[in-house]
């Protein structure tokens, strides 16, 4: 395993790391939940990501139990803060009444006094940003939180929120989490200048689009109904047949190089060097090992530009 610095940080973190999104706590036997991270850490990957929302509450409750078994410091954790975790009006966003509440119940749930990357989940139109990145500031100095980021924030509301931290000295966003593979490239134009520039890393998520860059759907008709991947609105109005043949063309790529499609993915995603971390999902421990292979492989000028030259506009 290969390690990254998060953003301007000194912290470091593995080049993949292990999700819990739609796997643990719900639609992934416990066992097998339970087995993926035990893979995970005895391959290297040192940084593990949850969020309060994911089975509301579920999944961290079996990544901080599983955790437990390891030295804190021998890793990194990180959780989330946005959604809907009830029906009160306070319930959701990112007051500073509900970022309090969920950091506390975030803790009690991983077993741990701290979390080392706590992120602001999406973006909160209806609360103003100096509220809760003051909020976020003060769990800092509380030292239960050592580094606060966000996720799929625009480049704008990034820079706002840097804008904020600066003029009253608070702790900066030192990390990004998007959505970023080789058929959603969208974070290329302003979100990594973006990170280039002010110290942001990325640590993104869906690097295999939902399986689709495995190869394992050779058309939309493959696509079970009932799968977590069918239910996803993001994922389903996106996919295309032209998208489908497109990963077929890259399975070809991956084969000569001797790498399935997935590794080529991951190896792709991790040339961009604001990229700090790789964040995939795995019900099974055999797949996290698949993937941790993609680390330290290599993608040749000329390989990239028959990637290229396959996506065109994906």
């Amino acid at each position: 395993m290969k390690y990254r610095k998060l953003g301007r940080s000194g912290l470091k973190v593995s080049e993949i790391s292990l999700g819990s999104w739609l796997t643990y706590g719900g639609y992934v036997e416990r066992e097998r939940a339970v087995n993926s991270i035990h893979k995970a850490y005895e391959l290297g990957i040192n940084f593990f990501d949850t969020a309060n929302v994911y089975e509301r509450g579920e999944a961290e409750k079996v990544v901080g139990e599983v955790l437990k078994a390891y030295p804190r410091d021998s890793y990194v954790l990180a959780t989330k803060v946005f959604g809907k975790m009830g029906e009160g009006p306070n319930d959701r966003g990112l007051s500073r009444k509900h970022i309090f509440e969920q950091l506390h119940a975030s803790l009690k749930r991983l077993g741990t006094d701290y979390v080392d990357v706590y992120y602001c989940h999406r973006f909160d139109p209806e609360t103003p940003l100096e509220e809760t990145l003051r909020a976020l500031d003060d769990l800092v100095t509380q030292g239960k939180v050592l580094y606060v980021g966000v996720s799929e924030w625009t480049a704008a509301q990034m820079v706002q929120a840097l804008a904020i931290a600066d003029k009253y000295l608070l702790d900066r966003i030192i990390v990004n989490q998007p959505v970023y593979n080789l058929l959603n490239r969208y974070i290329e134009k302003e979100v990594i200048p973006l990170g280039e520039q002010q110290g942001i890393g990325q640590v993104v998520f869906s690097p295999l689009a939902q399986g689709l860059l495995t190869g394992k759907y050779n058309s939309l008709a493959d696509i079970p109904q009932d799968s977590r991947a069918a239910k996803l609105d993001n994922f389903r109005n996106g996919l295309t047949e032209e998208k489908i043949a497109k990963v077929k063309q890259l399975e070809a790529v991956a084969a000569d190089l001797q790498m399935s499609i997935g590794q080529l993915a991951l190896a792709w995603i991790l040339r961009q060097s604001n990229v700090a971390s790789a964040l995939v999902g795995a019900s099974r421990p055999e797949q996290v090992e698949e993937n941790a292979k993609a680390v330290g492989l290599e993608l040749p000028a000329d390989v990239l530009e028959r990637v290229e030259a396959i996506l065109g506009n994906a």
